[in-house]
């Protein structure tokens, strides 16, 4: 029983981000996940690696190169998730209640064939993410997340309608606009600090004197946090796994405790740890993210200031200290988020099914907010009328 729900914590969030294709095992079982570990992976390694940053800075030609980067490790990491997944499904514990064999012929031709296909999958979502990136509308990597995810809603509500009834269900509904609704406004609210140019002379013509704001948004990190304390979270459970005793031997008590408290989320210190290791991993994302300094030294090269603050250092600790203060509540908020699901599953027995929370809400809003906006501008560069009126 431990063993399964172990092994659940394991690929939950990789199921989601499939549209629910891997706990049937198919071609696209892995989906994006792959893709999104290393698009962080190498957004963490600017912060890590000099020549990263360099790369970075250089524009088009350097950011191509890293995108190249991102598709190797994309791979690699394919390849390993592959191998995970079918030794998962060999030894049974990918489907925990299932008596059938998952995979019937165990030979080494047929283990390789598949982990090949499966990376392959990986391959081909990654390739047309990108197409539709270069050819669409907005980013196709975020699209064909919230495509996989609305995909799984209908089931989703059937599933609470039936096994619920109809109470349940509204009530659920009900739960679901709400949130949607604090998402939306968390995710447009923004602290806007004013930020003043000098006039100067460059030939004969002014510039400057015009007068800007720096957005910072509450929710800077957004839903990377969530996959960060997610990924973390599953660590114990699969220390425990390794740690299981054999016939006839006493559990050990640590591995016995994290089999009753951090394996399942409806226990009270899963909860706790859960929320905290959000709230630590959206300040840190928010630190590698958003150098104060560097946009202090931007401003100060154009001649940019922040009426009332002295340009240079002072400019870039009054960053520091707005953003400080702002991400408190971000990170209050995406905790809480995170946790709606985990207090459904308490509450209406409905984790499984419970569509409106978590990670799947954040995307999708995160998603439907910047695609409207692309389409706006899009809109508005060919001199129409925007979406939005």
């Amino acid at each position: 029983m431990h063993n399964g729900q172990t092994a659940g914590g394991l690929y939950q969030l990789v199921n989601l981000f499939s549209g629910g294709a891997l706990l049937q095992v198919s071609i696209f079982a892995l989906g994006i996940m792959p893709y999104i570990t290393a698009s962080i992976i190498v957004q963490l390694l600017r912060v890590v690696i000099p020549r990263f940053q360099e790369l970075y800075d250089e524009g088009a030609s350097g950011q191509s190169k890293l995108t190249q980067y991102t598709r190797y490790l994309t791979i690699a990491l394919g390849l390993l998730n592959a191998t995970t997944l079918v030794s998962l499904a060999r030894s049974g514990q990918l489907l925990p209640g299932c008596q059938l064999p998952i995979i019937p012929d165990s030979s080494i031709i047929t283990t390789i064939l598949i982990i090949i296909t499966l990376t392959a999958g990986t391959g081909l979502i990654m390739w047309m993410g990108e197409l539709v990136t270069e050819k669409g509308v907005g980013n196709g990597m975020s699209l064909l997340i919230f495509t996989s995810i609305a995909a799984q809603f209908p089931t989703s509500l059937g599933a609470i309608w039936t096994a619920q009834g109809p109470g349940t269900f509204f009530i659920v509904l009900a739960v679901g606009l709400l949130t949607v609704a604090l998402v939306v406004f968390v995710e447009q609210s923004q602290r806007r600090i004013p930020v003043q140019y000098a006039k100067r002379m460059i030939g004969r013509r002014t510039v400057g004197g015009t007068s800007t704001y720096i957005p910072i948004k509450v929710n800077m990190a957004g839903v990377i946090p969530v996959i960060f304390a997610s990924s973390m979270l599953y660590i114990p459970g699969l220390i425990a796994q390794f740690n299981q005793p054999r016939n006839g031997e006493p559990m050990q008590p640590w591995v016995e405790w994290i089999n009753n408290n951090l394996t399942r989320g409806d226990h009270p210190p899963y909860m706790v740890v859960y929320f905290l290791l959000i709230v630590f991993f959206t300040y840190f994302y928010v630190a590698i993210t958003f150098n104060p300094e560097e946009v202090s030294d931007n401003m100060k090269k154009y001649g940019g200031f922040i009426p009332g603050i002295r340009a240079g250092r002072p400019t870039a600790d009054y960053l520091q200290y707005v953003l400080s203060r702002i991400t408190l509540p971000g990170a209050l908020y995406l905790g809480f988020v995170a946790l709606i699901p985990l207090v459904a599953l308490v509450l209406i027995n409905a984790n499984q099914n419970f569509p409106f929370g978590g990670t799947s809400i954040l995307i999708m809003v995160g998603v439907g907010l910047e695609t409207v906006k692309q389409i706006d501008a899009q809109l508005q560069q060919r001199h129409y009328e925007g979406l939005l009126r």
